[in-house]
Protein backbone atom coordinates (compact mmCIF):
# COMPACT_ATOMS: atom_id res chain seq x y z
CA UNK A 1 0.00 0.00 0.00
CA UNK A 2 1.09 3.23 -0.51
CA UNK A 3 1.94 6.17 1.65
CA UNK A 4 0.51 8.43 -0.44
CA UNK A 5 -2.70 8.55 -2.75
CA UNK A 6 -6.18 9.04 -3.37
CA UNK A 7 -8.61 8.53 -0.80
CA UNK A 8 -12.35 7.29 -2.31
CA UNK A 9 -15.00 8.37 -0.02
CA UNK A 10 -17.68 6.00 0.56
CA UNK A 11 -20.23 8.22 2.28
CA UNK A 12 -20.18 11.00 -0.34
CA UNK A 13 -23.00 12.32 1.45
CA UNK A 14 -20.89 12.99 4.59
CA UNK A 15 -18.05 14.53 2.91
CA UNK A 16 -18.91 18.34 2.44
CA UNK A 17 -16.05 19.05 -0.20
CA UNK A 18 -15.05 17.69 -3.97
CA UNK A 19 -14.96 13.75 -2.34
CA UNK A 20 -13.40 12.76 -6.42
CA UNK A 21 -10.25 14.91 -4.57
CA UNK A 22 -9.49 13.19 -1.15
CA UNK A 23 -5.79 12.77 -0.74
CA UNK A 24 -3.68 11.07 1.92
CA UNK A 25 -0.18 12.08 2.22
CA UNK A 26 0.46 9.25 5.24
CA UNK A 27 -1.42 5.98 6.07
CA UNK A 28 -2.28 7.69 9.27
CA UNK A 29 -4.12 10.51 7.67
CA UNK A 30 -5.62 7.16 5.45
CA UNK A 31 -6.74 5.74 8.55
CA UNK A 32 -8.34 8.82 9.79
CA UNK A 33 -10.11 9.58 6.55
CA UNK A 34 -11.88 5.79 6.64
CA UNK A 35 -12.81 6.32 10.39
CA UNK A 36 -14.44 10.04 9.42
CA UNK A 37 -15.90 8.36 6.72
CA UNK A 38 -17.11 5.24 8.81
CA UNK A 39 -18.36 6.25 12.06
CA UNK A 40 -21.48 7.18 12.76
CA UNK A 41 -20.75 10.34 14.87
CA UNK A 42 -18.95 11.70 12.40
CA UNK A 43 -21.72 14.02 10.73
CA UNK A 44 -19.48 15.98 8.15
CA UNK A 45 -15.99 15.92 7.66
CA UNK A 46 -13.69 17.73 4.63
CA UNK A 47 -9.98 16.92 4.58
CA UNK A 48 -7.99 20.17 3.08
CA UNK A 49 -11.08 22.42 2.80
CA UNK A 50 -10.09 24.87 5.54
CA UNK A 51 -7.12 27.42 5.00
CA UNK A 52 -5.60 29.26 8.14
CA UNK A 53 -3.24 32.46 7.24
CA UNK A 54 0.15 32.05 9.73
CA UNK A 55 2.37 34.38 10.47
CA UNK A 56 6.17 32.18 10.01
CA UNK A 57 8.11 33.81 12.67
CA UNK A 58 11.67 32.70 10.30
CA UNK A 59 10.51 34.74 7.63
CA UNK A 60 8.84 36.85 8.90
CA UNK A 61 5.62 36.39 6.12
CA UNK A 62 2.47 35.43 6.04
CA UNK A 63 1.53 31.47 4.83
CA UNK A 64 -1.36 29.49 3.89
CA UNK A 65 -2.13 26.16 6.65
CA UNK A 66 -4.42 23.66 4.81
CA UNK A 67 -5.74 21.65 8.11
CA UNK A 68 -6.01 18.18 7.58
CA UNK A 69 -9.46 17.71 8.95
CA UNK A 70 -12.20 19.12 10.04
CA UNK A 71 -15.15 17.04 11.45
CA UNK A 72 -18.21 17.68 12.84
CA UNK A 73 -19.58 15.63 15.52
CA UNK A 74 -23.36 16.08 16.91
CA UNK A 75 -21.69 17.82 19.71
CA UNK A 76 -19.00 19.34 18.40
CA UNK A 77 -16.64 20.59 15.62
CA UNK A 78 -12.78 19.70 15.68
CA UNK A 79 -9.68 20.56 13.28
CA UNK A 80 -7.72 17.79 13.25
CA UNK A 81 -3.98 17.90 12.13
CA UNK A 82 -2.25 14.58 12.27
CA UNK A 83 1.71 14.58 12.98
CA UNK A 84 4.18 11.97 14.04
CA UNK A 85 4.46 12.47 18.09
CA UNK A 86 7.82 13.16 17.33
CA UNK A 87 7.24 16.75 15.23
CA UNK A 88 5.36 17.97 18.01
CA UNK A 89 8.23 18.26 20.25
CA UNK A 90 11.70 20.32 20.07
CA UNK A 91 14.34 18.61 18.32
CA UNK A 92 16.92 16.86 20.58
CA UNK A 93 20.83 15.99 19.12
CA UNK A 94 23.40 18.14 18.28
CA UNK A 95 22.53 21.00 17.87
CA UNK A 96 25.25 22.06 15.17
CA UNK A 97 23.76 19.78 12.52
CA UNK A 98 21.99 19.98 9.21
CA UNK A 99 19.27 17.75 11.25
CA UNK A 100 18.70 19.46 14.16
CA UNK A 101 17.95 23.11 12.20
CA UNK A 102 15.76 21.51 9.68
CA UNK A 103 13.88 19.74 12.51
CA UNK A 104 13.95 23.37 14.68
CA UNK A 105 12.47 25.02 11.70
CA UNK A 106 10.01 22.94 11.33
CA UNK A 107 9.08 22.84 14.94
CA UNK A 108 8.80 26.63 14.85
CA UNK A 109 6.42 26.58 11.78
CA UNK A 110 4.44 23.82 13.10
CA UNK A 111 4.34 25.88 16.34
CA UNK A 112 3.38 29.22 14.17
CA UNK A 113 0.79 26.97 12.22
CA UNK A 114 -0.69 25.62 15.44
CA UNK A 115 -1.22 28.83 17.12
CA UNK A 116 -2.90 30.08 14.23
CA UNK A 117 -5.20 27.27 14.51
CA UNK A 118 -6.06 27.30 18.22
CA UNK A 119 -7.37 30.99 17.53
CA UNK A 120 -9.07 30.07 13.87
CA UNK A 121 -10.61 27.29 16.22
CA UNK A 122 -11.65 29.37 18.97
CA UNK A 123 -12.84 32.30 16.93
CA UNK A 124 -15.18 29.82 15.81
CA UNK A 125 -16.36 27.65 18.96
CA UNK A 126 -14.49 24.90 17.53
CA UNK A 127 -11.44 22.98 18.68
CA UNK A 128 -8.09 22.56 17.57
CA UNK A 129 -6.71 18.68 18.00
CA UNK A 130 -3.15 17.30 17.22
CA UNK A 131 -3.35 13.45 16.42
CA UNK A 132 0.09 11.41 16.42
CA UNK A 133 0.07 7.71 15.95
CA UNK A 134 -0.59 7.24 19.82
CA UNK A 135 -3.55 9.11 19.98
CA UNK A 136 -4.91 7.20 16.75
CA UNK A 137 -3.59 4.31 18.52
CA UNK A 138 -5.92 4.77 21.47
CA UNK A 139 -8.63 5.69 19.20
CA UNK A 140 -8.57 2.40 18.11
CA UNK A 141 -8.25 3.97 14.46
CA UNK A 142 -4.83 2.37 13.81
CA UNK A 143 -3.65 -0.69 15.66
CA UNK A 144 -0.79 -1.18 17.20
CA UNK A 145 2.30 -2.01 15.27
CA UNK A 146 3.42 -6.03 15.61
CA UNK A 147 6.91 -6.17 16.87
Amino acid sequence: MSYSGRYKVSNVKKYKGDHTNVIYRSLWERSAFKWCDENPRVKEWVSEEIVIPYFYDVDKKYHRYFMDLKIKLDEKTLLIEIKPESQTKPPIGARRTKKYISESLDFIKNQNKWRAAISYAKDRNWEFQIWTENTLRSMGIMQKPIP
